[in-house]
């Protein structure tokens, strides 16, 4: 069981890329292939793809913004089964950037997963959960806006992914590295965008 837990970031690409098929994807076929009760799984995946090359799609950070906003408050009012819009699962997404962003994320994964393990679990409990999600949810909102901002988005989404990884291998030594690198992300922000 431990074993399994260890290596569900990477079982979690290894879906991802399997689900890759012809010149493009569309966010539907992300969330069959994952499962639309997964949603610790899809939060993972969709922030690491904003996080990684692939963010260099135009407009991924404001897709993966809105996918998980919506993840955030279905998980908050503890729907069991995800709905996104028709507008958001239609989306496309290049399979050769998707791929190219799956095998950079590949060696950051693997690294992570040698110190993952199960621990301050009661942070995955209400009302300990609710704080980290309303947060997200308030990041969410202003990550449209930091894709004029460079790297800003990839830092947003990588706090996102923290969280997430934490939520799917219930590390709750994650969930406190990501709620402390959320309150830094306006100072990161303000330095690279406005700073000297």
């Amino acid at each position: 069981m431990a074993e399994e837990q260890t290596h569900a970031l990477s079982d979690v690409l290894d879906q991802l890329e399997s689900s890759v098929r012809g010149e493009s994807i569309t966010v539907e076929d992300v969330i069959e292939k994952l499962g639309r009760k997964s949603f610790a799984s899809l939060m993972l995946v969709f922030s690491l793809i904003s996080t990684s090359p692939a963010s260099a799609i135009p407009g991924i950070t404001t897709v993966v913004a809105a996918v998980v906003f919506i993840l955030v408050v279905q998980m908050i009012a503890g729907r069991n089964c995800l709905w996104l819009p028709r507008f958001i699962t239609r989306r496309r997404m290049s399979s050769e950037k998707l791929c190219k962003g799956i095998g950079w994320m590949r060696t950051p994964v693997r690294f992570v997963e040698h110190y993952l393990k199960a621990r301050l679990t009661f942070l995955f409990h209400r009302p300990w959960l609710w704080l980290p999600l309303i947060l997200i949810m308030c990041l969410t909102l202003v990550m449209p806006f930091m894709e004029i901002i460079p790297t800003s988005g990839s830092l947003a989404s990588a706090v996102i992914a923290l969280f997430a990884a934490g939520l799917l291998t219930r590390d709750g030594a994650l969930v406190i590295a990501s709620f402390v690198l959320l309150a830094a992300i306006p100072v990161a922000v303000w330095y690279f965008g406005f700073g000297g």
